[in-house]
């Protein structure tokens, strides 16, 4: 980011306070990371590029800052828990993320939210809208459902192309992802559900019957057929018109008929 104000806004807007231990995934050089660390508890920065680590411990040190604890690994290849430590407060997550990892990373928050309280991320314009999106829209996808089944989702900023150098194509836009302390329809295997959505828009343009059949799910389009209308679902429809608590219902449904959990 070129604009200063634009960093200070979003760590405002955040609501990091003292008592927080903050993750910043891909921190660069900095510009995030700084205004962090005059607010929160603790930062830990995860930076990937051996090149630019450097860089960020000099404008740390340049700063004067002593609660920034600078790692040197990829963000995909580790368990987001152990950056908790011994805090009894979950950590909040931050980051600019780049779109060729933004979907790995949402997966894994999900997965280890039980040491996360929430994540504030800027994305490209297209995925925040895919993060947001309604059933029945083209951008409701894998990715929507999960979130939207454990976590309250909503828009703090929007950051325009002219706001970096060097200049991006596109506009961004920082989301708010607050996990649930409980999902309001709550899945009896979570992992079942997940493998089911990722089935079920595996092969998003055919219906539903036959995406599961042709999936990684080992069924065939009967059994198929047989747990979605027991879910009470019409079999025709395409898994991108499904709301949360009817993927819940269609994953109960099949693990009734094929003995899955």
């Amino acid at each position: 980011m070129s604009d200063p104000s634009t960093a200070e806004l979003i760590v405002r807007r955040s609501d990091v306070c003292e008592d927080d231990t903050v993750l910043e995934i891909g921190p660069g050089l900095g510009a995030l990371t700084i205004p962090l660390a005059k607010r929160a508890g603790r930062v830990v920065a995860v930076e990937k590029d051996r090149d630019i680590v450097p860089l960020l411990r000099n404008e740390v040190l340049a700063h004067g800052l002593s609660n920034v604890e600078i790692v040197d690994t990829d963000i995909l290849r580790v368990d987001l828990r152990t950056f908790r430590g011994d805090s009894e407060r979950k950590l909040v997550v931050m980051g600019n993320l780049p779109y060729n990892i933004s979907s790995q990373v949402l997966v894994n928050l999900v997965h280890s939210r039980d040491a996360v309280s929430r994540a504030i991320f800027m994305f490209q314009k297209e995925l925040a809208e895919r993060l947001v999106a309604n059933p029945g829209c083209k951008a409701y996808g894998r990715i929507s459902v999960m979130l939207q089944y454990c976590a309250d989702i909503s828009s703090i900023a929007d950051v325009k192309a002219s706001q970096f150098y060097p200049r991006p194509k596109v506009d961004s836009e920082v989301i708010d992802i607050r996990f649930r302390s409980k999902p309001t329809v709550v899945a009896s295997d979570e992992r079942f559900l997940f493998r089911v959505i990722k089935a079920a828009f595996g092969q998003r343009r055919k219906t539903l019957r036959n995406s599961l059949a042709g999936s990684g799910l080992r069924i065939d389009a009967a059994a198929a057929q047989v747990a979605i209308e027991e879910a009470g679902i019409d079999p025709v429809r395409r898994a991108e018109t499904l709301t949360v608590e009817e993927f819940v219902s269609l994953a109960e449904g099949l693990m009734r008929v094929c003995g899955e959990g």
